[in-house]
Formats: C-alpha cells, structure tokens, sequence
C-alpha cells in the first residue's frame, strides 16, 4: 500500500531515459504521485528502498514477463522485479538514491511495453482502451472473414469451365483487399509483439504466429498478382482472415476470463475513494484527496462511501461493511468511541470520524500490500515452465522448416503451407497460461472467503502438507478469556459480587478484566472513586461507604489470606482485603475449531500443539479436539526445533500461529498461515493470511490447494495431449492453416476457463463477528 506521504529526502532523480517524455517524467517523479504507487521499507543495512506496484499494458503472454523482469533488472539501481503475466502486474523494488521513478517506466517503455502506476486511473483507462480495442479488431476480423468467405465459397464448388479465369481474378483480389486490414489493424498486436521479440533478439510466442500471418499474406499475394508464379495459382486468404479471427477470439475470451479471475483482487485494490470530505475547527467542511490526510483530521463519511482511514467514530453510529477485510458477511454495527476500519463501507447513516492511521499503517494497507505481492510474484513452477516454453519456441521453428524441406521433395506447392500450419498449431500459449492462470483464480476465490494469498506458490505447498501444526492462543482458542464459573463466598450474592466487579473491570483492556466485565454486563452500575489499575496486579477502588474494593490477582486483593488453590487463570473480588469471590477463567476454543481439525484428518492430515502455555492449559486442549501431539511451555526455539525435525522425517510442514513468537517457525515452515488478528510480524513472515479468523476456511483454502493442482495437472495434461495430437497431423498435412488457428485458440482459451472455475468457489457464510469481537490489550501465550 502506498505510503499517503512520500519521503522528501528520497526525491527521486530525474529520467533520463528519451522513452519517458519530459512530461510524463515530472509526473512520475512528482513526490506525491510517487506515493500513490510506492511503499517505502528499510533494508537490512538502513537503507529506504521503493517498493512500487505497476499495470502493464501490452503484454500477453509469460514471455512478456521475463523480457519485462530482464528489462527492469539491467536498469542500475533496480534491486528486484516480478512481473506476473496473469495479473499483468509488475513488483519493482528501487533505490531512490540511484534510480528515478520515471526511469523504472522508461525501461518498460524501452521493452515495447507500457507501465502504469498501480491503482491509477490511467491504469484503470488503460483496461478499457485494451478491451475497447480488442472488441474492434474482433470486429474487423470477423467482418472481413465473412466477405472473404463469401469470395473464396465459389471458387471451392465451381467446376472446371464454370468459372473465368477474369472473375476468379476479380475474387482473388476482393479478398485480397479485405485481407490487408485483417493484416494491418486486426493482427496488429501479434505482428507488434513479434517485432518487439525479434529487435531484443529473442524469440517469443507472438513469432511464430506473426510468422504465419505474414507468410500466408506474401505467398497468397504473389499467387493472386502473380498466378502460377513462384507461389502457385492457390490463395489462402480465407485461412488467413479466419486464423487471425479465432486467435482474437481466444484472446477477448482469455482477458474477459482473466479479468473475473482477479476480481476479488481489483475489488479489494480500488476499495479507498479518491477524495473524502474534511471537517475544519469551525464545522466547515472541505474536499481533499486522501492522500493529503493527516492522523487527526476529523472526516464526514456518508452512507454508500469507504472508510479512508483507520481512525474512532466520534459522532453517530452506523452499519459498517467490512466483508472484504475479514470474511465478516453481515454488517456490523459501530458506535461512538468504536473503530473504523479503511476500505471498509458506510452502509447506513453519516458519522464523522477522527482519523488514528493512513496508508500503509492501516489494516488495508497491509492487505493491499500483500495482495500486490502475490499479484505480481510468478511462482517457482510457472517459472520452469516458462522456460520450457522457451525451448519449445525454438523446437517449433526447426520442426516447421524441416517441415516445409520435406515437403518440398513431397508437393512443392503444399510445402509453405504445411509449414505455416505447424508454426501456428504448436504455439505454446496454452503451456505457459496452464499454471498462472489456475493460481490467480485460486487465490481470488480465497479472498472472498476472507484468506488473503501472499506468496501463490504457497498454494502448491498447502496442497502437499502432511503436517499441521498449530499455536493455541489465539489460533485454535479465542484470543480472550472467558468467565468458567464464579465461586462466591459465604454471606455474599452473586448479584452484589458482579455488579462490583463490573464497576472494577469497565476502566481495564486487560483480557482477564475484559472476561469479568463481558460476564457481568448485565449486572446493575455500581458507582466506585478513586478507580485505578495496578500494572500487573489488578484494581482497586473505593464505594460510597469508604470500602476498598479490589479484583485481580489473590496476592492483590487477599494479601496474606489462605485461600483454595484452582488451575488456570482466576481473578479474585474483594472489599477490604476480605475475600468476595473467585472467577475462575477459560480459554474457549474457536467456535469451529473442533470441526476444522476433525475435517483435517479426515483429509489423512497430521495434527500437532506447539504452545508457549502451562502443560495442563494445552493438554486440555488438545483432548478437547483430539490433538495427540502435544508440546507445551515451548520457547520459539522449541518450536523451530519441533518443526525442523518433523520436516527431517519427510513431511511437508504448514504452521498456522498469530503471536510474535511465531515468527520464526512461520518463516522455517513450508507453508505458513497466520491469523489476521495476530501480531503484524506474524503476518509478515506468513504465505497466507487468515483474516476471517475461521479454521474451517484453512480447510476449504487446503481442498482448493488440491483442485488447483487438479487444474494445473489437467491444463499441463492438455496442452501437452494437444501437441501430441495436432503436430503430427500438421506436419503430414492434414491441417489446414485455419484450422491450426483455430486449435491454438480453443487449447488457449480451454486452459484459461478450467482455471476459471476455480474462481467460482463459493464464498463463506459466517457467524462470528468481525472486528468488533476482537480483544484490545494483552493476550496469554
């Protein structure tokens, strides 16, 4: 997420790559622009590095990706960059002390492609000029392919003597001159991207079929102008329209498919307005863009509008929608003193609200951020691959000249076109779109659900874990406390010990306080002076008799008293040092956690407890949800030990924790799961993020994990099946050039829908509350 306020010391220096006009540099280097699409982080040796989110315009395929990623990469300064060609994000991190923002866009130009800063609208324009676009060179294409069908139909059924050689002549050239807009405006995007490969001296998939295109134009040409000449009476002008139509085709078709994939992704992405309205000192009221917000501005958000900030709502109440960041279905009611979250809606009526933080310090900008990383990471196995893919390029070149050898010594005049149906039927699209597009629909149906994907090759290691191993507090217990049972005193009602106990418990964000106020919330106000908390003992006030009430720990409210040992946590009441009451507390277990667990073995999944807790706390939870491996009182080290040696034997490892501790075995395990409630360390070191706070999502993200790879399977399976099949028939002639198109888009288009139904997956339907339920203050580990 970018940071609302860019960093004057890390002016960026000026472009002076020519690829960036004057213009556009001073708009891209302008500190404030730089803000809207970077992120400032500190590396290991104190130095601020950008981290900048951009749309790529132009690209369509894996190879555009590495030719951007090398592009980006030779520019001194530029540290990292990760394009990913189903997102068509790129991820570039920066040193602004030797390279410009504009330089960054410069390169990218330099590549034959265009950058756009994320989240802005000219990258929003962008979309639209693209699919507008695509829309009329589909038209063009099918327009002038129905012309020249209806030319090239006679010369098919007319019998020799039916027809003169004058008015096949005339046809001939009707269908050349609907073919030379097909060439020059439809076919345009492969003919550009092919010129672009060939110039930085390489081979990329627009080639081979640009290479087609253009050799069935010139030799359908020559034999129009020149029949019986060097390329024969024959025309191809119709395999040639039709071709060029069915690959747009699967193109409109693949970017429409590819656009519902990442839906939640963009929904998520453009949630923050572009403007909120300002409340000064004397109530007016002024328009600014968010970001030239300050932490303390009072802001008026109306109904149907996004929360800008995390900040407190100070005036009104409203019905808060805020499905998007935790999974969180239903609305949820805010009131005065409560929080507002950013990227949250309004749904109901005005509140102002006072703004706390901005920008990538918001529970938003964490997510935005992680979700822009796996955006724009290609994973490890799309990749290979790609680079595979790379091979194969240069192997469907040879198998298309030897082809066209061949068959000059077979039929001199079947030999060009022999060759031009194995260049176009062996473009493997389909192969490099088998594994991102799968991933990109997988993770956009886990954000609905309130799971966010930060790493996508995580998905494959979800899929492949054999081990889960869980934290207990927080992770598969609530991270407060409950009230188990209240043991009184002899002489004292229940009703007198709780609405004291309230009184003390309302003035304290402690989670063991927090559980007595929760359990005597509708007990009678009880007025108490000289209220005050003792840090790491209790509380303790006075009644309007001069009673010294106290509620905490039993050294703090019964000093010297002999009093009943119990196990777990309690707090004890008191009035003048004499015992009232003892509440005896409880870790409850997360409502599905019992039915998430039991889903997991049922699934053949191992289960183990690691927590930092008493023996007794976690061997109590661990029977309540049938957990034998159980290990207790472990320090991070005992984790990271415990998580180590389990991967020694052989398994796959997922770990799923929320605390500060966690941090370290969260980066040592093979897939890692952190709570969206848990410390922001967690969160960082995490390749999945569970902010719906549910287990039984962790469930359905590791059956989605194991479709996925189904669907990367099938898509490999497919795309391999369809070379096996087609290349022979190409190569013995069988295939006509239009009809080679015409596969190539289907095996494109085939692979992308599969991926596609992952996407469909059906979002959740919870029950727990959302933000509101979460405890403020400290929580037992």
């Amino acid at each position: 997420m970018p940071s609302p306020h860019a960093d004057p010391s890390l002016s960026p220096k000026p472009a002076a790559d020519a690829a960036v006009a004057p213009g556009d540099a001073a708009v891209w280097d302008d500190p404030a622009e730089v803000a809207r699409y970077t992120r400032w982080v500190e590396d290991t040796d104190g130095r601020r590095l950008g981290d900048s989110a951009f749309v790529i315009d132009g690209m369509y395929c894996a190879a555009c990706s590495v030719t951007i990623e090398q592009a980006l990469t030779a520019v001194p300064g530029v540290l990292q960059a990760e394009v990913n060609p189903g997102s068509r994000r790129a991820r570039v991190r920066w040193d602004p002390a030797q390279v410009a923002a504009s330089a960054l866009a410069a390169a990218v130009a330099g590549a034959g492609y265009r950058a756009y800063p994320a989240l802005s609208l000219e990258a929003e324009q962008a979309r639209h000029r693209e699919r507008r676009s695509a829309l009329w060179r589909l038209f063009v294409a099918g327009f002038c392919m129905m012309q020249v069908m209806m030319y090239a139909v006679p010369t098919y059924y007319a019998a020799p003597g039916d027809m003169s050689p004058d008015i096949l002549r005339l046809l001939q050239w009707a269908s050349w001159l609907l073919s030379v807009p097909v060439l020059l405006f439809a076919a345009g995007p492969f003919l550009r991207g092919a010129w672009r490969d060939l110039c930085a001296g390489r081979i990329g998939m627009d080639v081979p079929v640009a290479l087609g295109i253009v050799v069935t134009f010139v030799a359908s040409t020559g034999a129009t102008f020149d029949p019986g000449g060097v390329f024969g009476a024959e025309v191809y002008f119709d395999s040639l329209t039709m071709f060029v139509f069915f690959l747009l085709c699967g193109r409109y078709l693949e970017l429409q498919a590819r656009g519902r994939a990442a839906g939640a992704l963009e929904r998520l992405l453009q949630r923050l307005p572009e403007s909120v309205e300002r409340l000064a000192d004397d109530g007016s009221a002024e328009m600014v863009p968010v970001s030239r917000l300050a932490v303390g501005d009072r802001l008026r958000v109306r109904p149907g509008q996004a929360i800008p900030a995390d900040g407190r709502l100070c005036e009104g109440e409203a019905q808060v929608d805020e499905a998007l960041l935790t999974g969180e279905s239903h609305p949820l009611l805010r009131r005065v003193g409560e929080r507002l979250v950013a990227g949250s809606f309004n749904l109901s009526s005005p509140v102002v609200m006072v703004v706390e933080r901005l920008g990538a310090d918001t529970r938003y900008g964490q997510i935005v951020s992680m979700m822009e990383r796996a955006a724009s990471e290609r994973p490890a196995l799309a990749r290979q691959v790609d680079r595979y893919a790379g091979v194969f390029l240069w192997a469907v070149l040879l198998a298309a000249a030897a082809a066209a050898l061949a068959w000059w010594f077979i039929d001199p005049q079947r030999s060009l076109w022999v060759a031009v149906a194995v260049l176009i039927v062996t473009c493997p699209c389909a192969l490099s779109l088998a594994t991102p597009s799968a991933l990109l629909s997988a993770a956009g149906a886990l954000a609905r659900r309130g799971m966010l994907v930060q790493k996508l090759q995580a998905l494959e290691a979800l899929a492949q874990a054999r081990l889960f191993v869980f934290d207990k507090t927080g992770t598969l217990t609530e991270d407060r406390l409950a009230v188990a049972r209240v043991e009184l005193q002899p002489g004292w009602r229940r009703d007198d010990a709780l609405r004291h106990a309230k009184a003390l418990a309302d003035v304290s964000l402690h989670p063991v306080a927090r559980a007595v106020a929760l359990e005597a919330q509708d007990a009678p106000r009880v007025s108490l002076a000289l209220l005050r908390e003792l840090p790491g003992q209790g509380l303790q006030g006075e009644d309007m008799q001069g009673r010294c009430w106290r509620l905490g720990s039993a050294a703090h409210a019964c000093p010297g008293a002999e009093l009943a040992e119990s196990e777990g946590p309690q707090a004890w009441l008191s009035v003048d040092f004499a015992p009232v009451a003892r509440f005896c507390l409880e870790e409850s277990l997360r409502p599905d956690a019992r039915a998430a667990l039991a889903q997991l073995r049922a699934d053949g999944v191992e289960l183990m407890l690691l927590s930092g807790d008493r023996p007794q706390a976690a061997a109590r939870v661990a029977a309540m949800l049938g957990i034998e491996a159980c290990q207790a009182g472990a320090t991070p080290e005992d984790k990271l030990r415990a998580v180590t040696a389990a991967q020694a034997r052989g398994l796959r490892v997922a770990m799923v924790g929320d605390g500060l501790n966690d941090a370290p075995v969260l980066a040592r395990a093979d897939v890692s799961i952190a709570m969206g409630q848990g410390a922001p360390l967690a969160r960082a070191q995490a390749d999945l993020t569970l902010l719906s706070g549910r287990l039984t999502d962790l469930v359905a993200a590791r059956r989605l994990a194991l479709r996925t790879l189904a669907v990367i399977r099938q898509n490999l399976a497919w795309a391999a099946a369809y070379n096996a099949v087609c290349v022979p028939l190409a190569l013995v002639g069988w295939m006509p050039a239009w009809l080679a198109g015409l596969g190539m888009a289907c095996s494109s288009l085939f692979v992308v829908l599969n991926a596609s139904r992952l996407s469909r997956a059906p979002a959740a339907r919870p029950q727990a509350a959302g933000l509101s339920a979460l405890p403020v203050g400290l929580k037992p580990e």
